[in-house]
């Protein structure tokens, strides 16, 4: 017999909160339909959201980190990935680097990127694209 359910959950790929039901079908995920009656979007959605279903069972979705080695991108643990970029933005000075955050994103997650800029890695290197 054929497991069919609907989910309702929040689109992620923006800080804007529309309202999604998944349909998932026998256990995986199969399609998306604007929640109809949320308050955010009230039913539409945009491109993006409408066929965020699509990324997770592809084939091209990654999912161990990738690092670069003599030219070549070969799989890592997270461990080794971290450490790599950690020691790299050590290499940096403040004025070197500089960080740009967008509109789309939550707010939260601006607020953690401008934290990391300044406390981190001691810049005022920060932007946001909503400020233009």
């Amino acid at each position: 017999m054929t497991e069919f359910k609907v989910v309702h959950t929040v689109c992620p790929y923006c800080g804007t909160g529309c309202g999604i039901d998944l349909v998932v079908k026998d256990g995986k995920l199969v399609d998306t339909h604007p929640f109809k009656r949320h308050p955010v979007n009230q039913g539409k959605v945009c491109i993006k959201g409408n066929y965020c279903y699509e990324f997770v069972h592809s084939e091209d979705r990654l999912t161990v980190p990738l690092i670069r080695k003599n030219g070549e991108l070969v799989e890592s643990t997270w461990e080794e990935a971290l450490d790599l970029i950690a020691s790299k933005l050590k290499g940096y000075n403040p004025d070197e680097v500089g960080f740009f955050s967008c509109a789309r994103g939550a707010n939260e997650e601006s607020y953690a990127l401008q934290k990391f800029a300044r406390v981190v890695m001691k810049t005022n290197n920060v932007d946001h694209c909503a400020r233009i």
